[in-house]
């Protein structure tokens, strides 16, 4: 995608505000990934650190600006506490297509508050970015975020063995894809 001089795009759900990072977000994203179970199923490093943190927030922040991705902190509307982030690790313009990920602290699991985050963030990918196909992956063994997927319109479409190299193995990577045509926007 092209370098975006449109206003960044908050997205407001029934019980979610997802708004643009701030530097101020760096240190209770860098707790949530602090946290073992949230990056267990994830291509984080083991205890990845407040570098990290500072360095995946600073990326988050110029990743709308300059057309690479788009981050979303993820607040909860009632209590205005940071929740999680999600966001599209990467566009591809001449196909159309994006990638999704996302982190979600614990407290705040099996409400289907991610499930409400990952589909307002694809009919925002399929209107506002104009993409036609958008992914995710998940790891064997999280059914959990596979429901996530499931449930914000993504098909499961097979399994890419060994797909990548992290935390000193190999993984297979579940993939899902949501079309544009897939639903009525």
């Amino acid at each position: 995608m092209p370098e975006n001089d449109r206003a960044f795009p908050t997205l407001s759900t029934p019980r979610l505000l997802l708004r643009a990072p701030t530097p101020e977000d760096t240190a209770a994203f860098g707790g949530i990934l602090s946290i073992p179970e949230v990056i267990r199923f994830s291509n984080w490093p083991d205890a990845p650190g407040k570098s990290v943190a500072e360095r995946t927030m600073r990326w988050m922040r110029k990743a709308y600006p300059t057309g690479k991705g788009c981050a979303w902190m993820i607040e909860d509307r009632e209590s205005r506490t940071l929740a999680g982030a999600i966001r599209f690790n990467w566009f591809v313009k001449k196909s159309k297509c994006g990638e999704i990920g996302y982190e979600l602290h614990p407290d705040f699991w099996g409400k289907g508050l991610m499930s409400e985050a990952a589909a307002a963030v694809a009919v925002c990918g399929h209107q506002f970015f104009g993409l036609n196909r958008i992914e995710a992956w998940t790891l064997p063994g999280n059914p959990g975020s596979d429901r996530v997927l499931e449930k914000a319109g993504f098909r499961y479409e097979g399994t890419l063995r060994q797909k990548a190299w992290f935390k000193g193995g190999y993984h297979d990577f579940r993939m899902f894809g949501r079309l544009a045509s897939d639903h009525v926007l």
